[in-house]
């Protein structure tokens, strides 16, 4: 038995147009999954099935708010339409407001938590009715350094990826008599479209995460590929609830 094939599973990706997302199905895509790309810009979608296509995978974008109820139903229901079942969710859709905490107004808060955090509450829900049924199923959540760590430009982003952590823990309890393995992904500093912004906002961030990094760089959104891969597969079948930090060991510098 190959604990890291994929063949035959389907795989649904929030945010999985861009960065950490599509870097993780892209890994799943080369593993043999099928893809189910879930996101709102409809041209960067188009893009990400044309990359996953280039790997011989089978691939469907959803145009998805995953803020929206009605919006997570029919990215579900599409999914089991298209590939008949839905074997994992990643849980990537993400995005960050950055003031001081004082400096939020309610709308901005909302918005933060309703894409890092409510977004995973309603996808997991859904995933949760396909899965039952079929007697197995992975969901992996994208949490953050901010899951552990706090920053002053961070409050409403934080305490989204703290949530995270928690759902994680709260739904692996849940569904362990299901077999759903309910796992989080804790990334560093990444390479991304939203740090890119971060490093022109707050000035001296890229010279203090290189020099907190014992890697020395920062993070690629391909090296998520393999513990996507670890945590979709059978290899991490008695593993659940847990937090794993990708981070280049950002978060155990002294």
């Amino acid at each position: 038995m190959d604990l890291f094939a994929l063949h035959g599973r389907v795989a649904v990706v929030t945010g999985g147009n861009g960065g950490i997302g599509l870097g993780m199905a892209k890994g799943l895509a080369r593993a043999g999954a099928s893809i189910v790309v879930a996101a709102r810009d409809p041209k960067k979608n188009k893009a990400a099935v044309r990359e996953l296509e280039a790997l011989s995978a089978k691939v469907l974008a959803v145009e998805t708010d995953v803020r929206q109820t009605e919006s997570c139903q029919t990215l579900f229901r599409k999914a089991a339409q298209a590939f008949g079942t839905v074997d994992i969710l990643i849980n990537n859709a993400g995005m960050n407001v950055r003031l001081q905490p004082e400096e939020y107004d309610i709308d901005s808060w909302n918005t933060v938590l309703e894409t890092n955090l409510t977004s995973a509450m309603l996808c997991s829900k859904y995933a949760h009715q396909v899965m039952v049924r079929q007697g197995a199923g992975k969901i992996i959540n994208i949490g953050s350094m901010m899951s552990i760590f706090g920053a002053p430009f961070a409050s409403a982003y934080a305490a989204s990826k703290g949530g995270i952590v928690q759902f994680t823990k709260a739904c692996a309890s849940a569904w362990a008599k299901d077999n759903i393995q309910v796992n989080a992904v804790l990334p560093g500093w990444i390479d991304t479209d939203l740090t890119r912004r971060g490093r022109k906002e707050v000035s001296g961030l890229h010279e203090r995460v290189l020099a907190r990094t014992p890697a020395g760089r920062w993070g690629d959104p391909d090296d998520h590929a393999g513990v996507a891969i670890f945590l979709s597969g059978k290899g991490s079948d008695f593993i659940t609830g847990a937090a794993i930090t990708v981070d280049g060991g950002f978060s155990i510098q002294a």
